[in-house]
């Protein structure tokens, strides 16, 4: 069974690295996401059920995990849902397994900063989609000139990222 899902939990153990034979970086972790439902009797909240699932994450969305997430935290990841079924000599059982697309913090429960990496070069069409933007764009300081500026603008430059200032080329309703 193979389908898209999107799943909230918490990170059950510490992110791990591995390489595959080609030199990719791949991270592996688990999440536990418990159902919960309001007790009428009781008038409080309680857990229901708790399932788990193994996650795997490639290449650049890899390294994202690895810089961003630890064990603990609550995270929102959407991907594949692969559903196996496994033999080990007398033992069987099933393996639930999410090939993440994207993975976030749920800003429900903390805050988090997000940061812009720039990649020079894209290696391949594969890693073309799991990275949002190259321009390394850091929030602006109150340092950065006199209080009675206006905002700076901020468009969208020729190479499709957003750029401060590029307004020449933004397109209108261009959410940046």
């Amino acid at each position: 069974m193979v389908e898209q899902i999107t799943v909230i939990g918490n990170i059950v153990n510490s992110p791990q690295r591995r390489q595959t034979a080609a030199g990719a970086t791949v991270v592996n972790f688990r999440i536990a996401s418990t159902t919960r439902r309001f007790n009428d009797a009781l008038r409080a909240w309680e857990d229901a059920h708790t399932s788990y699932y193994d996650v795997v994450a490639y290449r650049r969305l890899a390294e994202h995990a690895l810089a961003s997430l630890l064990k603990g935290q609550r995270v929102i990841i959407s991907g594949t849902l692969k559903v196996s079924e496994w033999e080990s000599g007398d033992k069987r059982g099933r393996s639930v397994d999410i090939e993440a697309a994207a993975i976030g913090h749920d800003l429900l429960w903390g805050t988090s900063i997000f940061t812009k990496t720039r990649h020079e070069a894209q290696t391949s069409d594969s890693d073309a989609g799991d990275g949002v933007g190259t321009d390394a764009l850091r929030p602006r300081d109150d340092n950065d000139d006199d209080s009675s500026a206006t905002p700076e603008l901020v468009g969208v430059g020729a190479d499709g990222w957003a750029t401060p200032g590029s307004t020449a080329d933004a397109e209108p309703g261009t959410p940046f």
